[in-house]
């Protein structure tokens, strides 16, 4: 311990106003990273939970409003069906008007398709930091690393004597950079890894919800075979402009 303590000291001590740059640049990165780490994973539980709601008990409610209601607020699985009712009101209450040319299908169909959109997209938001940081942390170490050697190696050349174990020393010393690129890098990779296909079953269980709404709302039965479904897919549409 008492070793690399004093390698980190002696490459600060050595270290000019460029390596400093760098590390404080790595440390950014790495703290802009973790945040998206961290928050997108909170998210991605929070929108999983209303999934898992929307599949069971969101069905088995006796209206739409009490079955938004058991979604809770805050994710887009609540505001596909917001949506949804929205546009069943809108082509209702407007009968009669230029949109008449499209089918009730068809008007639910863009509003859904909407909805879901715009929840791909927020699910999208702070990904490109992931990216980048993991796309880039390790060329930026590597700069560190470079940038090190070379202030290395000029400091010695003023010296008149030099020998490979005092150049080795510092030298080495250097390498940390590229160690805290490293560091950086591999988290945001594996988080970005993992977000984009937590994301991915997101969006699908999305698209199988949407879906279910539009036939809810077109047909008065959401997709399924079962009976019980049927029915209380057929209680919800029955209220679905309360």
């Amino acid at each position: 311990m008492h070793t690399s303590m004093s390698g980190w000291e002696s490459f600060w001590l050595h270290s000019d106003s460029i390596t400093f740059a760098v590390a404080v640049l790595l440390l950014l990165m790495s703290i802009a990273s973790w945040y998206v780490i961290v928050t997108k994973s909170l998210q991605l539980w929070r929108f999983g939970r209303a999934g898992r709601i929307a599949v069971r008990e969101f069905w088995d409610t006796s209206s739409l409003p009490e079955g938004v209601a058991t979604l809770g607020a805050g994710n887009p699985f609540t505001e596909i069906a917001e949506a949804g009712i929205r546009a069943m009101r809108h082509h209702t209450a407007h009968k009669g008007h230029l949109h008449d040319q499209l089918s009730v299908s068809d008007w639910v169909t863009l509003s859904l398709r909407q909805s879901i959109d715009e929840a791909a997209t927020k699910l999208q938001t702070g990904m490109a930091i992931l990216a980048s940081v993991a796309s880039s942390a390790t060329f930026v170490g590597l700069l560190g690393t470079v940038w090190g050697i070379y202030h290395t190696l000029v400091s010695f050349s003023t010296t008149s004597q030099t020998t490979i174990d005092k150049v080795a020393g510092p030298v080495g010393e250097t390498l940390i950079m590229t160690a805290m690129g490293l560091a950086v890098a591999i988290p945001a990779n594996f988080g970005y890894n993992v977000l984009v296909r937590g994301n991915k079953a997101i969006i699908g269980k999305l698209n199988k919800f949407g879906f279910d709404l539009h036939a809810l709302f077109v047909t008065g039965a959401r997709t399924s075979s079962a009976d019980t479904d049927s029915e209380s897919a057929i209680k919800l549409v029955s209220s679905r402009s309360a």
